[in-house]
């Protein structure tokens, strides 16, 4: 594993996510990290423009997808898996405890097909690789934000999905069902326990206050030393007692909904009514105190 990735990175505003296309320049293998799709919550319309730009780069470089990996269910984009392993052959891979999250949400959702029929081709285990032309994909199980989390180590990069965020900005949430502040720390404490040099690839970037351009490419040592919310000498019972006060007040993403029933199943779709379209569903809950 002396060898380091090749890596770009593709960021879609819209959602603040970054997709990566990493590959081994010595076998020209590929994989696609946290692909998006295009979605337009107001209309219902779907675009494939961001998961186009990640073929298109890989026909440039002459690559051959495959893997296409996702870090969680997401809960802020719809993923273009589906649309990806299409048109590539690749098998979509994601930690094996997204059948703990397919259960959480099955009866949010009233969808037991979330439990019943396993639409991603690979479930990863803690520890587990994967080839990639001559580099290896290590897999990282690091739960907290969702209890399916996992990061994928390659060579000197780790693509750390939603555990952490640059260190101006801080960590991820930790508020969702099966998310635990707790966990998530020991999450980021396993990454920061990684040699200094380790790049860390975030999959969000909300440009921290007086930062003007986006970014997302850390190491281990700068988490370390100057992450606002988990840096060196911030003990676990600090760390969930801001994690849980500050979550305590922030708003349910705008696709939450969407995502995660079309995410925990890969990216696929509901299949169609009897009129040919596909629906997604939106819980309806009175507050308490509320009357109808």
């Amino acid at each position: 594993m002396s060898a380091s990735p090749q890596i770009a990175a593709f960021f879609d505003e819209a959602t603040h996510t970054v997709s990566y296309l990493v590959w081994d320049a010595a076998t020209a293998e590929a994989a696609i990290i946290d692909p998006v799709l295009d979605y337009d919550h107001r209309s219902g319309e779907a675009g494939t423009a961001s998961a186009d730009a990640l073929l298109g780069a890989a026909a440039s470089h002459g690559l051959k997808l495959r893997w296409i990996l996702e870090t969680h269910a997401h809960a802020d984009h719809l993923s273009a898996a589906p649309y990806l392993r299409e048109r590539s052959g690749a098998p979509i891979a994601v930690g094996e405890h997204i059948r703990e999250v397919q259960r959480l949400f099955a009866p949010v959702f009233n969808m037991p097909e979330l439990t019943r029929d396993q639409a991603f081709d690979r479930l990863l285990a803690e520890g587990e690789t994967l080839t990639l032309g001559e580099l290896c994909i290590e897999v990282l199980h690091t739960p907290g934000h969702t209890p399916a989390c996992v990061s994928y180590r390659i060579a000197d990069a780790v693509f750390v999905g939603d555990t952490l965020f640059m260190p101006d900005y801080g960590t991820a949430r930790a508020d969702f069902p099966g998310g635990d502040a707790a966990t998530l720390f020991r999450s980021i404490r396993k990454l920061l326990t990684l040699p200094p040099a380790t790049r860390l690839f975030m999959c969000h970037d909300y440009k921290a206050p007086g930062r003007e351009h986006y970014a997302w490419e850390t190491t281990v040592a700068a988490q370390r030393k100057s992450n606002v919310h988990v840096h060196e000498g911030v003990d676990e019972a600090s760390f969930v007692a801001m994690r849980e006060q500050r979550d305590a007040t922030l708003a349910a993403p705008a696709l939450l909904l969407p995502s995660i029933q079309v995410n925990a199943r890969a990216g696929q779709w509901p299949g169609p009514e009897d009129n040919g379209v596909h629906y997604l569903k939106i819980p309806l809950r009175m507050k308490p105190g509320a009357q109808a």
